[in-house]
């Protein structure tokens, strides 16, 4: 059994506080894509945010932040306290594009991995990547330490990495990871999406 949840609780800033997973890509938000996609490789599906009553609504557990203002770090300590499963794939709410048989795949090959984590070339993918529920501890030393990066710490666990040769199996278009992080990256992304229904 493994969990599964979206970190949504960002603000947004350069949206004039419009949260990045409720934006609509063709007729379909971020975070209802994600939610087909995550139903069909995980048991359970929850959502951590700061922001309740937008997302109350979705039919899934919304888990409120336990270290709020830490960043993704807070909302991945927030998932493994909450979650009762031993693997828990953590993912941004800003991922518009992530496929249902990559995370198959990245759930398959976690084995003993404290975190199974993708490698693109230009670096580590935190925040699609899969917590061991045991990384807890850590987590909150380094949130108690004041450190907020995610990557940081990597360095005290066992990491299994997923590199650019197993991930191009599965992201022929390059927009695996695509995130929305400002307004031209939500303008490109509906153009991407626009695209792929013309093809299909």
């Amino acid at each position: 059994m493994r969990t599964a949840v979206i970190l949504a609780g960002g603000k947004a800033l350069r949206f004039s506080g419009q949260p990045k997973p409720l934006l609509l890509i063709g007729a379909q938000r971020i975070i209802d894509r994600q939610m087909v996609v995550l139903n069909s490789v995980a048991e359970y599906l929850a959502i951590v945010t700061n922001d309740r009553v937008r997302y109350g609504a979705l039919g899934v557990p919304v888990w409120q932040d336990l270290a709020p203002d830490t960043g993704p770090l807070g909302g991945i300590y927030t998932a493994l306290e909450n979650t009762t499963t031993a693997q828990t794939l953590v993912v941004a709410g800003d991922l518009p594009f992530l496929t249902a048989p990559f995370l198959q795949y990245l759930m398959c090959v976690c084995e003993d991995a404290d975190v199974t984590i993708p490698r693109m070339p230009n670096g580590l993918q935190p925040l699609c990547a899969i917590y061991a529920r045991r990384c807890i501890e850590v987590i909150g030393h380094q949130i108690k330490a004041g450190r907020f990066k995610v990557t940081d710490v990597l360095s005290k666990l066992d990491v299994r990495e997923v590199g650019p040769d197993e991930i191009a199996h599965f992201d022929s278009s390059g927009t695996l990871f695509f995130n929305v992080n400002t307004p031209d990256d939500y303008q490109n992304a509906l153009a991407l999406a626009s695209k792929r229904l013309t093809l299909s």
